[in-house]
C-alpha cells in the first residue's frame, strides 16, 4: 500500500482491502492521470481520501512516478531524555524535521544533518529507519513527489534549541504526549500519521 499526501488531501493505492478512519471515496484507475488529479485537488475541485484499488501497488506507483519529479528526502523523530520529541514550527504549522538530500548523500546522514541544522542540536544516536513517507507540492509549476525516509534519533541534555530562521522555522520545541492533540491541530495529515508512531512510542 502506498499513501501520498496533498496537503489535506490523501491518495491510497492499494492491491487490498483496507479500512479508513473517514469515509474514502474510491477511484477508478482506468484512466486515471495523477498530475489532473493533483490539479483537481489543488484547485478546490477534490478534497478527502481517495483510495485506487489495483492489481499490483507497486507496480502500479512505478508507473506514477514516471509521470512527476521525484525528490527524495530524509528526517528524524527525535527523542531526548524526558521521552520528549522535537518539533519545529513552520510557515505557521507545527512540522519535524526534515529536508532534501543531497547528491551522492547517504540517506542517513542527510537525515541526521537536516535535523541539526533546523534544530541547532547535535544528534547522539541514530537508530532503526522508521518508515518512508510521499507528499506532492509544487516546484515552478512542476509537480513533485517527495519521498521522505524517517529515522528514530536521539539527542540528549540539549534544551536549548536553535531554529534555523532562514528555512522560515520560527520555533523548535521538546513535546511529549500531553502536547500531541496541540500539534495535531495544526499539522499536516501526514505528520499526524507520524505522531501515531510517536504515541505508539512514548
Amino acid at each position: 500500500m502506498y499513501t501520498i499526501y496533498i496537503n489535506e488531501t490523501v491518495l491510497i493505492i492499494t492491491d487490498t482491502k483496507i479500512k479508513t478512519k473517514s469515509k474514502a471515496k474510491q477511484i477508478d484507475h482506468e484512466g486515471f492521470v495523477f498530475p489532473a488529479f493533483y490539479k483537481s485537488v489543488k484547485t478546490g475541485k477534490q478534497s478527502g481520501i481517495f483510495v485506487i484499488k489495483v492489481k499490483n501497488a507497486g507496480q502500479y506507483f512505478k508507473t506514477l512516478k514516471e509521470s512527476v519529479r521525484v525528490i527524495k528526502a530524509a528526517g528524524g523523530l527525535v527523542k531526548n531524555e524526558d521521552d520528549k520529541y522535537l518539533f519545529i514550527f513552520r510557515k505557521g504549522v507545527w512540522d519535524l524535521p526534515k529536508g532534501k538530500i543531497d547528491e551522492g548523500e547517504k540517506t542517513k546522514k542527510a537525515a541526521v544533518r537536516e535535523v541539526e541544522e533546523e534544530c541547532g542540536i547535535h544528534v547522539d544516536e541514530v537508530g532503526q529507519k522508521l518508515c518512508k513517507t510521499w507528499h506532492v507540492y509544487e516546484i515552478s509549476k512542476q509537480i513533485v513527489l517527495k519521498k521522505t525516509t524517517w529515522y528514530a534519533m536521539k539527542a540528549l541534555n540539549q534544551p536549548n534549541l536553535v531554529p534555523q530562521l532562514e528555512e522560515d522555522i520560527t520555533d523548535a520545541r521538546w513535546l511529549g504526549k500531553d502536547d500531541f492533540a496541540m500539534v495535531e491541530k495544526n499539522t499536516y495529515p501526514l505528520i499526524s500519521g507520524l505522531i501515531g508512531l510517536l504515541k505508539e512510542k512514548v
